[in-house]
């Protein structure tokens, strides 16, 4: 029998794991028993802050369900879930910029036409953003589908709202010229929540727990790479610090203002409104 010291823990843990039958599954176990040691080691973790931590993660799991994912958003905190976008979407420069899908998008959104209001019944500025998907080479991808969603003026997505019907999300298809055309309402700047263990922790901290003004797009086009991504508002708060480390230069577009008139999607506006231009260009898989 051989006894288990300090010295010899992670080893023998690393070669009890490795033993699993999957190939990658065995690397991945291993060189996580080996990090985990290694942090333990590094810090001299006492008893009392493991088991702290052990009721983190309990608390964590207590209020997730299935429409709040607070282990995504410990993720998109911890910097890791940009890291793994990073590392798996390595696009040409001329494609637009993956970002993280983050804690709040649901499947199933309605479909709308050319300029759909998916804002219908949200107090607010509208707002058009509009431009065209596109590939590498220039030319338009008709019928790419831009599944689209964000929060309201209090910061609140459906997901965290208890409603029976679809909020500010729809789904818009590109014409055959590429063209697409939202339309919303501006979108404000907002806090993640708080009121969990990840708003805990954070609050221990200096971080900023907030995210600045943008909307989410995820375009799944059959022949491109998967794109998850965010337009974020020129000039809104928290560009520089946003909690997720979602932002990105080529990401930020002006939310230009408006006067009553004529709209992107051939209509009329009575009221001020706010137009934002941008082309999704997607690289081919």
């Amino acid at each position: 029998m051989q006894l288990v010291t300090e010295d010899n823990i992670t080893e023998l843990a690393a070669a009890r794991w490795g033993t699993a039958r999957d190939p990658r599954l065995a690397e991945i176990l291993t060189s996580l028993v080996r990090h985990l040691h290694d942090f333990a080691r590094e810090v001299r973790l006492t008893e009392a802050e493991w088991i702290a931590a052990m009721g983190w993660l309990k608390a964590t799991g207590h209020i997730s369900d299935d429409k709040r994912e607070e282990f995504i958003l410990a993720s998109d905190v911890l910097g890791l879930s940009m890291l793994v976008v990073q590392m798996n979407h390595q696009l040409d420069e001329r494609a637009t910029p993956a970002t993280v899908l983050g804690p709040f998008h649901i499947d199933g959104s309605p479909e709308l036409d050319f300029g759909g209001d998916m804002s219908d019944g949200v107090d607010g500025t509208p707002l058009y953003i509009h431009g065209t998907v596109r590939s590498l080479d220039g030319g338009p991808v008709p019928g790419a589908v831009l599944d689209v969603w964000q929060a309201d003026g209090a910061g609140f997505y459906e997901a965290q709202l208890a409603v029976d019907e679809a909020r500010l999300r729809a789904k818009y298809a590109s014409r055959a010229d590429g063209t697409y055309c939202v339309r919303t309402v501006a979108p404000m700047g907002y806090s993640i929540p708080m009121d969990g263990p990840v708003g805990d922790l954070i609050a221990r901290t200096e971080i900023s727990h907030f995210r600045p003004a943008h909307v989410h797009f995820l375009l799944d086009v059959p022949g491109y790479e998967p794109l998850i991504t965010h337009l974020f508002q020129e000039g809104a708060q928290y560009l520089d610090s946003d909690v997720v480390f979602g932002t990105k230069q080529e990401l930020v577009v002006a939310f230009a203002e408006r006067e009553p008139g004529p709209t992107p999607d051939g209509g009329m506006s009575e009221v001020p409104w706010r137009e934002a231009r941008y082309d999704f260009v997607l690289q081919p898989s």
